[in-house]
């Protein structure tokens, strides 16, 4: 379902743009065929995922793909290519949506992932049309497998950096590839390889697509890994493996640029992943808490142990709005693109790269939300959940990858104000006007004005002030620091958490608006107090990451009166929290399941 009354915002744009509450979609609008194909991927897991994770842990020979396959047959990995090569075509928010709820298959949302994503993507929107017409099909219905070979033993964060070498051969008729990949998703049996290469000497990678059958292509025995063990993950080596010529994917040295927009989208669907797996464990802790009795009373009628769901049950609800929020512009930006006579492959990317700065916020915010429920459901089952008998075994270990995969969050974290301000520096976003505007404000007396009663007004005024102090925490580093910022990662971080909390918080109350207006405000009593919950972490936050900058580069009065102007844009009203965290946990107790 689309939004109405829809309005150009440009990625990066919410920090110093107003967002009304029409302009958004929430989760809660998809229609009627998108339920279906989250059922259906309901369905899928219940039947042929859960009863089979042992066997998958133990990587039983044969077992991950024939699942793959049977996916497939469903229609699950076709979801988001274009009926002309067989699939569904639907928008990005519905990829989202299956992201979001095969996200709670532990090691098969893996495998999904790194096949519909980094396996077929690159071939979808950067191959020619020959390229599609031979592998997005069978791509697409799971009859091919396949992965994605960019990081190499020295090559992480820094991918450009690879050594894998590819050369023209005599004839010129193919390119022999040599070299070594290693933490290969589907490795152990993907008939497509997507590999990066430098040709001869190249400043910069080139993308292949290389099929196993090629020759040249050996690998190592499965990786033992901490989780996720149930993905195969091997190292590939290709020793003089012939690429034909006509499988160079999109030009030459293009490839750094392929992998780049590749992962924008692989942050973003990681975070959807991330708030499946969530919520399918806020359910298990929830049943759990009821179920277990201590002192003659179960431990969900327990504060210590009410507050634990109520602030797990808030990150997923505000990491969700923000997700489809961004998903939702994706989709925007994509039709607006199209409409101005852009190519739609290239829409999809261009579409995809304008919110880049999203996709990095969210993939950090996912991964974190997903490793604090796994870890309070661990702690919810007390010594039950560090048994390996217990189901919160499989769901810890399963998510600290989350913090790594598609560039650790660090890397992200840097991401999301380097973009920013480079969008800044090109004229592309004005962050300069704002940010001045804020330092002029700190000499001013504070209008005080008559205060506004109705709903939400406090949310967005905090909001308002929230941007501002980012806005003026960032523009004094900049000022201060110029070039050198660049090296000053913990204040970039800083910042970059200041932004994030200002996106999502801000998601979780346009969501909560929106909902207010179809279903009246008594039917979303639990979504306001969550919402709510969510503002009291984010204000402490924003101060607490903009005073930890400030003090790293400011002196003397200019420190004084930022430290006010702080204090001034992170004011919020007191109120029980302790209460509606309370509220928020007996919904869920008595729902027994995560009920948002």
């Amino acid at each position: 379902m689309e939004t109405t009354d829809k309005k150009t915002i440009k990625g990066g744009e919410f920090l110093i743009k107003d967002t009304t509450y029409q302009e958004v979609f929430i989760p809660e609008e998809f229609d009627e065929e998108q339920r279906m194909i989250a059922q259906t991927c309901r369905d899928f897991l219940a039947a042929e995922v859960y009863p089979n994770l042992d066997r998958i842990d133990k990587l039983e020979e044969g077992l991950m793909p024939s699942l793959l396959t049977k996916a497939g047959e469903l229609g699950i990995l076709g979801v988001s290519i274009p009926e002309e090569y067989g699939g569904f075509g639907k928008n990005f928010n519905t990829s989202m949506l299956v992201a979001d709820v095969i996200g709670a298959g532990h090691s098969f949302a893996v495998a999904l992932s790194a096949h519909t994503g980094i396996g077929t993507l690159p071939i979808l929107y950067y191959g020619n049309e020959e390229q599609k017409a031979k592998y997005i099909p069978k791509l697409g219905t799971g009859e091919w497998k396949a992965a994605y070979c960019l990081t190499e033993p020295n090559s992480g964060s820094d991918a450009n950096s690879g050594k894998t070498k590819a050369k023209l051969s005599a004839d010129g008729k193919h390119y022999i590839i040599n070299g070594q990949k290693m933490w290969i998703t589907n490795g152990g049996f993907a008939d497509v390889f997507i590999v990066f290469a430098k040709i001869d000497d190249d400043a910069n990678l080139t993308a292949f697509i290389v099929e196993r059958e090629f020759g040249g292509v050996t690998m190592n025995p499965e990786e033992h890994k901490m989780g996720i063990k149930g993905s195969s993950t091997r190292q590939v080596f290709f020793n003089d493996c012939p690429v034909p010529v006509e499988n160079m994917l999109s030009e030459r040295q293009n490839g750094f640029k392929i992998a780049v927009n590749i992962l924008n989208i692989g942050r973003i669907k990681l975070a959807a992943a991330a708030i499946g797996a969530s919520k399918s464990v806020i359910d298990t802790a929830v049943n759990y808490a009821n179920e277990r009795v201590q002192f003659e009373r179960p431990i969900s009628k327990y504060g210590a142990i009410r507050y634990k769901l109520a602030e797990m049950a808030t990150k997923v609800y505000a990491v969700e709005s923000a997700n489809y929020r961004a998903g939702q512009n994706i989709d925007d930006a994509y039709e607006a693109l199209v409409a101005g006579g852009m190519d739609a492959s290239k829409a999809k990317l261009k579409s995809t790269e304008q919110f880049a700065v999203e996709c990095a916020i969210l993939k950090v915010w996912g991964s974190e939300a997903l490793d604090y429920v796994v870890d309070e459901g661990v702690q919810i089952y007390g010594g039950m959940g560090f048994s390996a008998e217990a189901p919160m075994d499989r769901a810890y270990r399963d998510a600290r990858i989350n913090r790594i995969f598609e560039g650790t969050n660090e890397i992200n974290r840097l991401l999301t104000v380097d973009m920013m301000l480079k969008r800044a520096m090109k004229g592309e976003l004005d962050l300069m006007t704002p940010a001045t505007a804020v330092a002029g404000e700190l000499m001013s007396i504070p209008d005080f004005g008559e205060e506004d009663t109705t709903l939400f007004a406090a949310e967005k005024k905090i909001i308002k002030n929230l941007k501002k102090a980012t806005l003026m925490v960032a523009g004094s580093a900049v000022q201060k620091l110029m070039m050198s910022l660049s090296k000053e990662q913990e204040i970039l971080m800083n910042i970059a958490d200041m932004a994030s909390y200002v996106y999502v918080a801000e998601s979780a109350m346009l969501r909560t608006e929106k909902l207010v207006s179809l279903r009246g405000e008594e039917a979303c009593v639990g979504q306001l107090n969550m919402m709510r919950i969510y503002f009291v972490e984010a204000v402490d936050a924003v101060q607490k990451a903009g005073k930890e900058a400030l003090w790293s580069f400011a002196e003397g009065d200019e420190l004084r009166m930022m430290m006010v102007g702080l204090r001034r844009f992170t004011k919020m009203e007191s109120f029980n929290v302790k209460e509606l965290r309370q509220k928020v946990a007996q919904e869920l107790i008595a729902a027994n399941k995560y009920c948002y």
